[in-house]
This record gives C-alpha cells, structure tokens and sequence, in this order.
C-alpha cells in the first residue's frame, strides 16, 4: 500500500514497524517495485521509494540535479534516530552518493548497484549533418518537430521516454559525476553489480571503489545478470545488506 512521505512530496511503500532500517532508492525510468522481491526477503523494516517524476511522485517542479534529489529524500532519514542503510540502483546511487555526502552521521552503510558514479568523458563529436540542422533549428531554418524526431533517433530509450523537465533533468544528471562526493564516504559499502550490465559496465564499479574514502568497500558481480539486478538476482542485494546492516 502507498503511503506518503516529506509533506506527501514523497510516495512510495513502507514495511515493517519503525524505527526504520533500509531506505531504498529505484533507477531511472523504474519505481518503487523492483525491490519487491528484495524487501520480502529481507524482512527489515524499510521504505522504498518513488523518486521525483516516477511511480505515484509528482515530477520536479524544473531541471533537477541528483543533489536536487537528495535533499528532496533527506527528510526520509528522519525517520529513525539511528543511522540506516541506504540502497541504490542505477540512478538511485547518485542519489544515494549525495545523500551520504549530505548528511553522513545518518547513514551507516551504503549498497550501490549498477550506479553511474563515474563518468567517462564523451570526446566524440556529432556529425556535421546532426551540428548544421541543430544550427539551422536555433535559427528558425529547421523546424522544432523535425528537430525533435531527429533528437528521438539518436537518444538512448531514456531520452526517448522523457519530456519536458524530465528530460532536461535526465540530460543534467547523466552528465555527473560523482569522486568528490565518493571521496567523502566514509561508512561500509558494498557494490552490487551485473557481470553483463552495457548501461553502467562492471569497470565503473572497481573505479568507484578506488576513489571511495571507506575503508570497508566489496564489490560483488553477479553472473549472467544485466543491469536490472534487483529484480533478476534480488537475492545478491539482500547479502549485500546484511553483510553491512548494523
């Protein structure tokens, strides 16, 4: 059952009796219910989630950072005198690095799962067809929806299933990148990821992990998972939390 949260900015589903334990953040795109099957067999009180813009939370009211998403959570920690765990997937881990950077003394521990904490730069240029039609469009030589159908070919499915501020805020936040605050993080993490994830590839786990400022930090690949680990291997991440929980 829904329940609402921060002032009823928030939605998502709690479990168990207070004080609560884990707090789990979903991907882009996904919604509270990829841990369904994490959170039964865990079996800890928790709140899982809906982020801004996904699931019963309304969008952000303009372009948002993932730091913009973390202060927008935070009211969550409040939940519990003591510090909790807080799991993130995908874009849920940028969330979570904020979070922690944030607000360290709240957080015990940190799970990340198949989170784009490190970003590579893209040094390839688009093509002079693609860069003479976005100059024609700005002048007004080049139609918006004709603009928009060519953006559409190109972008990821991401891109593709966002619109306005959704979509400005999914291009601001695939754009971060997160040492400064991973250096920081000083509490247990453990990383979860899918040997065969081509979103957020294994590689930006073990670079993650090198920059991190805990000296408690494991990194799990599952076999033959893709980058959905929370519903394709959920019992990878409830190790993950137990190894950590308090």
């Amino acid at each position: 059952m829904l329940s609402a949260f921060s002032g009823g900015a928030l939605f998502g589903e709690r479990h168990g009796e207070a004080p609560l334990k884990v707090l789990f953040l979903h991907g882009w795109g996904r919604t509270h219910h990829d841990y369904d099957a994490v959170v039964a067999e865990l079996d800890v009180p928790s709140i899982a989630l809906d982020l801004p813009g996904f699931g019963a939370t309304p969008e952000p009211p303009q372009r948002w950072t993932s730091q913009d998403f973390a202060r927008a959570v935070a009211p969550i920690l409040g939940e519990s005198t003591d510090p909790i765990v807080v799991v993130g997937h995908s874009h849920g881990g940028r969330v979570a690095a904020e979070l922690c950077a944030m607000a360290p003394e709240r957080i015990a521990a940190l799970v990340f799962i198949c989170a784009p904490l490190i970003r590579k730069a893209n040094t390839a240029k688009p093509s002079l067809r693609y860069r003479l039609l976005r100059w024609l469009n700005a002048k007004g030589w080049y139609s918006d929806e004709r603009m928009e159908r060519l953006r559409q070919s190109r972008g990821s499915s991401d891109y593709r299933n966002a619109s306005g501020v959704m979509r400005e805020t999914m291009v601001t936040v695939v754009n971060e990148s997160f040492e400064e605050q991973l250096a920081t993080i000083t509490c247990p993490v453990r990383m979860v990821w899918g040997e065969l994830d081509a979103d957020v590839p294994v590689r930006v786990a073990h670079e993650a992990a090198a920059v991190l400022g805990s000296s408690d930090v494991a990194v799990t690949v599952v076999p033959g998972i893709g980058h959905l680990v929370p519903t394709s291997a959920p019992h990878a991440v409830v190790a993950a939390i137990r190894e950590v929980m308090p």
